[in-house]
């Protein structure tokens, strides 16, 4: 959905059931540019109005900001069940929104967020913010929710041209009867 400029809005998105975060950025070959980032605050009780409140921000966001794609933070098994659980909720209401919105939607693991921004798996958030705030150039610190959002924007915008690489180089590999796993070409 690049458009023939070679630019690219990237929508992040930092899913939580109480606060999702979300951040904005234009790409433009290898320059990033903020837009904007904030963050979809639940103030219900009841799941399902949560639910509803992060599906209406997200289609409010694609509407105002007409993203060509989004980004989107997989979940990870928490300690607590039931905690991993409301937060897959919450995910799925966000993604049902870049649905609807008829955005692409690609998912990034907190690890590859954390590699692409500030080059170690295991950063804080406080790196992250910083590195965000570095990376884009703003004049302040965005939120944690916000930052991440914006993290996972940036990731996205440094793995899609591998991502577009890749997918150029696999009708070569199928023809050789050729596949890459775990990073290795196998024949």
């Amino acid at each position: 959905m690049i458009n023939y400029s070679g630019s690219m809005r990237i929508l992040g998105i930092d899913p939580g059931l109480r606060i999702t975060g979300f951040g904005v950025i234009d790409k433009h070959k290898h320059t990033l540019t903020y837009v904007t980032s904030g963050v979809i605050r639940t103030t219900n009780t009841n799941l399902p109005s949560r639910l509803g409140t992060i599906f209406d921000g997200v289609m409010r966001l694609i509407h105002e900001y007409y993203p060509d794609q989004a980004a989107i933070e997989k979940i990870f098994v928490n300690v607590n069940p039931q905690s991993t659980l409301l937060l897959g909720q919450a995910r799925g209401a966000a993604i049902c929104g870049l649905v609807s919105g008829h955005v692409p939607v690609f998912e990034y693991a907190a690890l590859q967020l954390k590699q692409a921004v500030v080059g170690y798996g295991h950063a804080t958030k406080d790196q992250i913010q910083k590195m965000v705030v570095r990376l884009l150039s703003l004049s302040g610190l965005p939120g944690a929710d916000a930052a991440d959002a914006l993290g996972i924007a940036i990731c996205h915008a440094h793995s899609r041209q591998f991502i577009n690489t890749l997918g150029m180089l696999t009708p070569v590999l199928t023809k050789k009867s050729c596949r890459v796993k775990h990073g290795r070409l196998i024949r």
